[in-house]
């Protein structure tokens, strides 16, 4: 917590209690439902940003590939976006910016290693508008999600990028020592300026996408204590439940192949060891459960009611039953692929 050294002794006006919901942090939600994040509209942000990414991606491919350095972590690079445009610029119909990258070589060398194509990540990030996500994190952190679901746009506050910056190289080091690490996957680390204020971001992979249901989430930290997801949450549509919650659903555990298992544990101890190392110690897993029998079941019975509303191509039942089949394990391959 940080504290002004100017702090004003003035008692502060009442606010009702519905204002205060639409603030959190420095996101803020206006009458008309219009967002803002440090009083800049997120449609702004987002299509500033997309500019940005387009133009480092695309300048980065001149640049020929080599051998990371310890330089390459700590390298900044800044552009200009005027509104006319520019030699290096398009013109854009957004107020002037400046847009920063981080360590743009060594961010290369990990989408690389990721095995994540310049054209392909510059067509997720920038091709489509970018998806601004309804329920903001606990720090009213703006989350982007790309119109393919393979990407994360995240705000992060000063200390979180300076520490992220700082982790590069351990991060790169576990990267090549322990390549099934769970670890989130970084691609990018950015900063947009505008109007004097600094709104920075990074690129995440995104770890649950949407064309797989997930019929049961957990955020676990191995505590017991006030780990319960509470009432609003449990309310929701697709809740994330906790250790509590994960302990009632699952009495028994998960039960997994002995070979997965080992390969789970193993690395998760590894992963424990380098957030140990980088003196992290508020962290969780996140677990998502696909059920493949409920999948298939649902399945069904989307296709039965459309049969029975005269919407479905089904021409019978077994075709029906041999189709699901087929999804099941187009899903079950999918699944593994990503894990991969």
């Amino acid at each position: 917590m940080e504290m002004s050294g100017e702090q004003s002794l003035a008692p502060r006006p009442h606010r009702p209690k519905s204002d205060k919901e639409r603030k959190i942090g420095h996101r803020r939600v206006g009458e008309g439902g219009e967002i803002t994040y440090k009083k800049i509209q997120t449609t702004t942000i987002m299509g500033s940003i997309q500019l940005g990414i387009q133009h480092t991606v695309g300048s980065l491919a001149s640049k020929p590939r080599r051998d990371l350095l310890m330089m390459d972590f700590w390298e900044l690079e800044t552009i200009s976006f005027p509104p006319e445009g520019s030699s290096m610029t398009p013109a854009h119909h957004y107020s002037e910016f400046k847009f920063k990258i981080y360590a743009p070589i060594a961010f290369r060398y990990f989408r690389d290693l990721f095995g994540i194509q310049p054209d392909d990540f510059m067509m997720s990030m920038c091709s489509a508008p970018l998806r601004e996500l309804s329920n903001p994190g606990a720090s009213g952190s703006i989350f982007y999600l790309t119109d393919d679901d393979e990407f994360i746009i995240k705000t992060v506050q000063h200390k979180e990028g300076e520490f992220l910056q700082k982790l590069l190289p351990g991060y790169y080091m576990n990267l090549n020592q322990n390549p099934r690490t769970l670890l989130p996957k970084f691609f990018g680390l950015y900063c947009y300026q505008c109007n004097s204020k600094n709104v920075r971001l990074v690129a995440m992979n995104n770890l649950l996408p949407s064309y797989v249901k997930m019929h049961l989430k957990y955020d676990l930290k191995g505590s017991t204590y006030k780990r319960k997801a509470n009432k609003a949450e449990r309310s929701k549509s697709s809740p994330t439940y906790k250790d509590l919650d994960f302990m009632e659903h699952h009495p028994n555990g998960l039960f997994l192949e002995a070979e997965t298992y080992s390969a789970l544990i193993k690395t998760i101890q590894r992963d424990c060891r380098v957030l140990e190392s980088f003196k992290i110690m508020d962290y969780s897993l996140l677990v998502g459960i696909h059920n493949l029998d409920l999948a298939v079941k649902e399945k069904q019975e989307a296709a039965a009611k459309a049969r029975s509303e005269g919407e479905s191509d089904y021409e019978d039942a077994p075709e029906a039953d041999q189709y699901m089949v087929q999804e099941r394990e187009e899903q079950r391959t999918t699944a593994l692929n990503r894990s991969r």
